[in-house]
């Protein structure tokens, strides 16, 4: 009997506590491989037009890379880099600009920076939509970080209106 008791009244409590209980599942949206490739080959073509050797990165809300296209004389560290700037551009849910800015040494958050695959430099770019982040795109190779981020932002309107929908 006490067993019973006990049992109604923790049931009870996480009932009377379901405002603050998350519901068990949750959808995502994503993007499919096709529209990541769409906004890498359109930022690729950004930075080519602009005489900019890149390599492009395009990762999905979970940091996972979907597609990484390096133009033929992109330097070699520039596939890593460009994973790595989408990547932290998801993980902060900052474009990697400001992203820098905000940890630079000195300020609060600036050990950030040491954790592994952080790059806290321009180039990296959230993907979003609708209220909704789809994941991240991030360019290495021309000659600073706004011209990355040029590049980047041109891949991700080349897909904004897929996304919208």
């Amino acid at each position: 009997m006490k067993v019973q008791y006990k049992l109604a009244v923790t049931l009870a409590f996480f009932a009377s506590a379901g405002t603050y209980a998350a519901e068990a599942t949750y959808a995502i949206k994503l993007m499919t491989p096709e529209t990541a490739l769409k906004a890498a080959q359109a930022g690729l073509k950004k930075c080519r037009d602009g005489g900019y050797q890149v390599a492009i990165a395009v990762v999905d809300r979970t940091g996972q890379t979907q597609v990484v296209l390096r133009d033929r004389f992109a330097g070699m560290h520039t596939p890593d880099a460009a994973v790595n700037k989408a990547w932290t551009a998801v993980s902060f849910k900052s474009n990697t600009s400001q992203f820098a800015e905000s940890t630079q040494s000195g300020k609060e958050s600036s050990g950030i920076r040491s954790i592994p695959r952080v790059l806290a430099i321009g180039g990296g770019l959230m993907i979003e939509a609708g209220g909704t982040l789809y994941g991240g795109i991030g360019v290495s190779g021309a000659p600073n970080g706004s011209a990355d981020d040029a590049c980047a932002k041109a891949g991700i309107d080349a897909i904004a209106e897929e996304l919208e929908f």
